[in-house]
């Protein structure tokens, strides 16, 4: 009976073993995944651009990389709805780009607001605060608005999501910096937007407020 006894423990620590090198051969897995991608990204982040500055009809690019974005997210998830707001300054007219360049600009702060909008709506549907307090329903608004401003070009992607807070907004430009949960975002999408736009002779400025949400200008 004792000798029945101790085998019965040898066998469930050999079956905790296994279910342990299991479970690190998925997060290794998982981990050489991520590493893999962040490598990528830094060959991306490295390199020159060799695209060639055009003429560029600005309001298009932008709405096109729009909707490229909001249909990128509602491929993913099914539930996610946004409403879309722009405005269009028609006085903008073709404006010397790499299209390809700014509009991978475009495209990452578009993703990344979707994405706070998103996380803000999960966040009020759960915890249900608005109608309990009886105020106005959580409505997801992503807003595009172009404007030309004497020799220069304005592009601004505003959301109204949770905002960035204070503490870590002088980070969000800096490389591998990131808030989005592990294997969501390397941390380089806004390090090199930054680089981009400043390869134009423009910048990339951010106004953010906790609670209320973030808006991302990109002068040209």
């Amino acid at each position: 009976k004792a000798k029945n006894e101790e085998l019965k423990i040898e066998n469930e620590d050999v079956k905790d073993l296994l279910n342990d090198i299991e479970s690190n051969e998925e997060k290794i897995n998982l981990h050489g995944k991520r590493a893999d991608g962040i490598v990528k990204s830094m060959l991306e982040h490295s390199r020159t651009s060799t695209g060639v500055k055009e003429l560029t009809d600005i309001n298009k690019l932008a709405d096109e990389y729009l909707r490229l974005a909001y249909h990128g997210m509602r491929a993913k998830d099914k539930s996610f709805n946004c409403t879309m707001e722009t405005h269009f300054d028609e006085a903008i007219k073709k404006f010397n780009v790499v299209p390809q360049d700014i509009g991978r600009v475009l495209l990452n702060l578009f993703n990344n607001a979707f994405f706070a909008c998103n996380e803000r709506s999960h966040a009020e549907t759960l915890e249900g605060s608005q109608n309990l307090q009886g105020l106005d329903a959580y409505v997801p608004t992503v807003t595009l608005v172009t404007r030309k401003e004497n020799d220069h070009v304005t592009i601004t992607v505003r959301d109204n999501g949770n905002g960035i807070p204070e503490k870590i907004k002088d980070k969000i430009f800096q490389p591998f910096f990131t808030t989005k949960p592990t294997g969501q975002g390397t941390g380089l999408g806004l390090s090199l937007a930054y680089d981009i736009v400043k390869s134009h002779g423009g910048y990339l400025k951010v106004r953010s407020k906790e609670g209320e949400g973030t808006e991302f200008t990109i002068i040209l």
